[in-house]
């Protein structure tokens, strides 16, 4: 679906609305501190250098100056309009402007969908039919306006100050209050935004088109965004792909959270795969940084727009204090970060370098005192760059907030000294502080470094931000070739009246046509048929009634293990008879399954799920009983490959019981990869046509694996 964006037009678009040629304010008016005239400040503050024109029908004059009352008044075609006109009056004045010569327009008037009453419901419909007519490049509507620093265009009323300065960052987000807060903090601590956009309702540009565009500018590094919800999920994901491809680090925060989706779900899977697990899955395959808030976001722009990426987790640290020491140790482990050992040689070397009453480790505990000269600290910081134990150091220490201390002195020396670094290295404070005009200016003379506040979330986030860097270097995978026979059963499956729900025979016909094993089984419809089963598989076996109405059979002991003969056997297909005929709603059963018993194993869970915004997700973890009572499972994009499903399965616990251990035998690691891809592939061949599946458990054995139970959804109408 990647083809049906494309990354040339969204740049185009983007660029009318960030760079026009003139700007018309539409909605002029003297009433006292009105928007319109909030933004024709704005535009004039900030040295915007081209025409900007007040219109409006009813005034030939405002704010001192003309205005004009029809666009064919203007001295000039429009080129871009700010739209502040009443609801109503919006999609005419559009059309109108469309038909002058106008290439794009704000819309920052609400009343477009934000409500469920008919008629806003109605104008956003006819707003987007305008713009799927014209062709305008519309930002909003319901917004509060962009600023581009390299055209000095500002349309937003806000009347506070700005530091409006070029600088390696761009935010955009569906609230503008959310962003304008992000853009202040950053600023506060010394990173410019370079341009901000407040996407409103996305009814026409939406993040994927702004995505795209700050793509292609060289200067911005980091691209913020502020996500309620993804409105175009394939553009979303093309968008990210342009800009992992072009190395820029989109971050973002992510409502959607929701547990209502998961109480809600008929399998295993959809209750567990939740809609902010899957937006991870998919959108962070893509390239994107999701933080869980706003001042994990300001951390995140500081570490990658001040230094690079890390190679992996392993950190080095040289502190002045014992009491940074040991919370750099106790906040690590929870971030799933290592402080290794100094190597032997890296331990002599410090030990000289430094003087009695110092802890030679890792974190170094140096101490002032200790650091008797910067070229003893200098000495500190190479050696540990040197060691090959380490891709991460970090060095205690706040901005200074004036001039003359010798902090001011070291710090300069190590910039010099990192020049052509190939590791980051992170200033980092014990607790957040302020910074001073005279802060932030060195903080931007100093270039090869990042400045992190605060120990618990600076090392949260630079575990996401080592996990991050790790998914870039996993090449793209292309998709597997369509399964025929499988196809042919989905179709079959599809095609054949009857709940939505299939029955565990077929979804496992399912699974085998696409390499998934599973006991030998058959469906009886009478007991002397399920004798005859029996026999042929062999003693002890499984009995479970088949029912597509009724998907969790074991809540109802429709599930029989440990039968070890034929009258056991008979008497279990009685039970099961009884049990469904005693049922409310009169359930169809289709037969009993008699399988092989199978003993021993692990028990895991394999699933997908079709999350409604971001389309289908593999998941994986440890299955059984009580897999919703305390889980541990791990969410990937489909479809798989042999990396892809490897780190699927080291993202949870459970990866840990596979390697042999206290007595128990090594499981078949390769079975489970080649069980995951095959599920994956299913879940691709499918497309939008299966809403979950549900493999509770899949008993993975010394050698092979083996799918118990299994439960598929279809996305089709339930018939009666």
């Amino acid at each position: 679906m990647d083809q049906l964006f494309d990354i040339d037009t969204s740049f185009a678009r983007v660029d009318a609305l960030l760079n026009p040629s003139n700007v018309v304010i539409a909605g002029a008016t003297d009433k006292k501190g009105n928007w319109p005239q909030r933004v024709w400040r704005n535009l004039h503050r900030y040295g915007y250098p081209k025409p900007v024109f007040p219109y409006n029908p009813q005034r030939a004059e405002v704010w001192g100056t003309k205005c004009y009352q029809s666009f064919a008044d203007l001295p000039e075609p429009p080129d871009h309009i700010v739209v502040l006109v009443p609801a109503r009056f919006v999609c005419a004045l559009l059309r109108e402007a469309a038909q002058a010569g106008a290439r794009s327009a704000t819309v920052m008037t609400s009343g477009f969908g934000e409500a469920p009453d008919p008629a806003s419901q109605a104008l956003a419909a006819e707003l987007r039919q305008v713009i799927a007519e014209t062709g305008l490049a519309i930002s909003g509507p319901n917004c509060l306006g962009n600023f581009n620093k390299s055209a000095d265009l500002f349309t937003m009323p806000d009347d506070r100050p700005h530091r409006f300065q070029p600088g390696p960052v761009a935010v955009l987000g569906q609230s503008g209050g959310i962003v304008m807060a992000i853009k202040r903090t950053l600023e506060e601590r010394g990173v410019n935004t370079s341009a901000l956009i407040t996407s409103g309702n996305e009814d026409g540009l939406t993040t994927a088109d702004y995505i795209a565009y700050f793509t292609r500018q060289p200067h911005i590094k980091a691209i913020v965004c502020y996500l309620e919800a993804v409105h175009d999920t394939p553009s979303f994901l093309t968008a990210l792909r342009a800009a992992k491809a072009a190395s820029k680090i989109v971050i973002a925060v992510k409502l959607g959270a929701s547990t209502a989706g998961r109480e809600a779900a008929a399998a295993h899977t959809g209750a567990l795969a939740g809609a902010i697990e899957a937006f991870d899955a998919v959108a962070g395959e893509a390239g994107l940084l999701r933080m869980r808030n706003l001042d994990e976001v300001v951390e995140a722009v500081e570490l990658v727009v001040g230094t690079r990426l890390p190679k992996g987790g392993r950190i080095g640290a040289i502190t002045v204090s014992g009491g940074m020491r040991a919370l750099l140790l106790d906040y690590a482990e929870g971030a799933g970060l290592v402080f290794n050992p100094l190597s032997p040689a890296t331990h002599k070397r410090m030990s000289d370098l430094l003087s009695v009453g110092s802890i030679v480790g890792n974190p170094l505990d140096a101490g002032y005192a200790a650091l008797s000269s910067q070229q003893s600290y200098l000495d500190c910081v190479q050696t540990l760059l040197d060691d090959p134990e380490i891709d991460i150091l970090i060095l205690q220490e706040e901005i200074p907030r004036e001039a003359g201390s010798k902090k001011e002195e070291n710090m300069r020396a190590v910039d010099r000294l990192l020049q052509g670094a190939t590791k980051p290295v992170i200033y980092m404070s014990m607790i957040s502080y302020g910074l001073t005009d005279y802060s932030r200016e060195l903080r931007a003379q100093l270039s090869g470094v990042s400045f992190m506040q605060e120990v618990d979330k600076s090392l949260r986030v630079i575990s996401r931000i080592v996990q991050h860097a790790a998914r870039l270097d996993v090449p793209a995978i292309l998709p597997p070739a369509p399964n025929q026979p499988g196809l042919a059963l989905l179709r079959q499956a599809l095609a054949t009246p009857g709940p939505a729900t299939l029955d565990e025979a077929t979804s496992k016909s399912l699974l085998r046509a696409y390499g998934i094993a599973t006991p030998q089984e058959d469906v009886a419809q009478t007991a002397d048929e399920a004798a005859h089963i029996a026999a042929r598989i062999g003693y002890p076996v499984v009995a479970k009634l088949v029912s597509a109405d009724i998907p969790h059979k074991s809540d109802i002991g429709g599930v029989i293990i440990g039968i070890a003969d034929e009258p056991a056997l008979r008497a279990a297909f009685a039970r099961i008879a009884t049990i469904v005929a005693g049922l409310s709603g009169s359930p169809r059963l289709e037969g009993v399954l008699v399988a092989q018993m199978i003993k021993g194993g692990l028990e895991l869970v394999l699933g997908a799920n079709r999350d409604p915004e971001m389309g289908p997700v593999i998941l994986f973890g440890a299955g059984g009983v009580e897999l919703e009572l305390n889980p541990d499972v791990a969410l990937a994009a489909a479809p798989l490959d042999i990396p892809r499903a490897e780190a699927l399965i080291d993202r949870t616990r459970v990866a840990k019981l596979l390697p042999a251990h206290r007595g128990r035998p090594a499981r078949d690691r390769q079975a489970l990869i080649q069980a995951l891809i095959g599920l994956s592939h299913l879940v691709a061949d499918a497309g939008d046509q299966i809403t979950a599946i549900d493999i509770n458990p899949f008993i993975l054995l010394e050698q092979g694996g083996i799918a118990l139970d299994a439960l598929i959804i279809l996305n089709k109408p339930t018939h009666p």
